[in-house]
């Protein structure tokens, strides 16, 4: 059974930053197309970050390119998001996921599976 469970939110104050953990079971992590997206109240989900499981190439929204990190820990089956001089814009939920699609600069693609979420608070 395909599960990803997301920890490490919080409340930050702006320019703080956070470190979010996607522990994933029942699939090797390293095998698919993997990323992060984000949801505000009233606002459409936004993807934020992927991993491409061909290459490991990343990718990340021009909104967060430069303060937030994707990365992986095969041996954990664990994926990462490094979140630095946070944003009060970039309170949401955050959802790690695999990505039914090609993870690309676009990041244009269907999430197949995702884990319950982690709320993500920055204000003073």
């Amino acid at each position: 059974q395909v599960q990803l469970v997301e920890s490490g939110g919080g409340l930050v104050q702006p320019g703080g930053s956070l470190r979010l953990s996607c522990a994933a079971s029942g699939f090797i992590l390293d095998y698919y197309n993997i990323g992060w997206f984000r949801q505000a109240p009233g606002k459409e989900r936004e993807g934020v970050s992927c991993i491409r499981a061909s290459d490991d190439s990343t990718y990340y929204a021009d909104r967060v390119k430069g303060r937030f990190t994707i990365s992986k820990d095969n041996a954990k089956n664990t994926m990462y998001l490094q979140m630095n001089s946070l944003k009060p814009e970039d309170t949401a939920v955050y959802y790690c996921a695999t990505i039914d699609g090609i993870c690309s600069d676009s990041l244009k693609y269907k999430y197949e599976n995702w884990g319950q979420g982690t709320q993500v608070t920055v204000s003073s």
